[in-house]
């Protein structure tokens, strides 16, 4: 996944927040390199400091796979393979690890269009998945409990972040 799941998941009840879960119950492992963590951990502890304990909680309960970056040299290579060259490092550290799926809410990632065609190339198309997606094509939500969660606060969880 990239940070900004994590980063939604940590500070909003909603899709991304699921997903993380998913990992803290185990039914899923999370795939993240150590520069999603880092500039995850940096923007939560600028914006949501409150929040990072609860990273911190999910990191020590769910099942998560920390993979390698990509080099220097292998993202300047790959320089064009995204809009954003800040989501190389990403997509390759997902293709390095061939990843089942990387999960995004990044449109630079998710788009289908020509700016995408060459992570297509790395990652089979239907490997990059928005979040909802995810959730309903891949773990087999139906509609009507996505619709619910998109509205849902903190106060509406039972026990906190991960105790669900």
């Amino acid at each position: 996944m990239d940070a900004n799941v994590l980063i939604r998941g940590i500070t909003f009840p909603r899709y991304p927040y699921e997903v993380l879960h998913l990992a803290a119950q185990h039914k899923i492992t999370l795939v993240i390199s150590p520069s999603v963590l880092i500039d995850a951990r940096r923007y939560l502890s600028t914006l949501f400091p409150d929040h990072v304990p609860k990273l911190d909680a999910l990191l020590s309960t769910a099942a998560v796979e920390i993979v390698e970056d990509p080099t220097r040299e292998e993202v300047l290579a790959h320089r064009n393979l995204v809009r954003d060259i800040k989501d190389v490092p990403v997509v390759l550290a997902a293709a390095n690890a061939k990843v089942d799926y990387l999960v995004s809410t990044d449109t630079d990632l998710t788009d289908l269009d020509a700016s995408t065609e060459a992570l297509r190339q790395i990652l089979a198309p239907g490997k990059v998945v928005r979040v909802g997606v995810f959730l309903n094509q891949v773990m087999g939500w139906s509609h009507e409990a996505l619709t619910t969660i998109s509205r849902r606060r903190w106060d509406d969880l039972d026990g906190g972040a991960w105790a669900r």
